[in-house]
């Protein structure tokens, strides 16, 4: 199965596991390539106040970075994605801000949404 299959492709929101140190990172997904992931995003813990601070549009405290991660460090990468009555981070932002995660971002979507 090729990747494209799973739509792991620039412009999907995404989740990465990180090792050494351990974090969940929510993202949007910019290359994937052998040595690495770079993905526009942030720590998982702080996306809600990230959504709030949007939301209100506040002045960016919070905001997205771009970031590589070594192939080493990665644990695995899932699809943010709905699953049954479970909303995806990506569909929790766009009810409470009324905007995509793409325009907050600043990128554009690809083939992801």
């Amino acid at each position: 199965m090729a990747i494209r299959e799973f739509d792991l492709t620039p412009g999907a929101p995404v989740i990465l596991y990180v090792q050494a140190p351990k974090e969940k990172v929510w993202g949007i997904l910019v290359s994937l390539t052998p040595s690495g992931i770079v993905v526009r995003g942030l720590d998982l813990v702080v996306f809600d106040e990230w959504m709030r601070q949007e939301a209100r549009g506040e002045e960016a405290g919070l905001g997205l970075a771009t970031i590589f991660y070594p192939m080493s460090r990665l644990e695995r990468m899932e699809r943010d994605e709905s699953l049954g009555p479970i909303a995806s981070y990506a569909e929790r932002f766009y009810r409470a801000v009324g905007r995509t995660v793409h325009e907050a971002a600043g990128v554009e979507s690809g083939n992801a949404e």
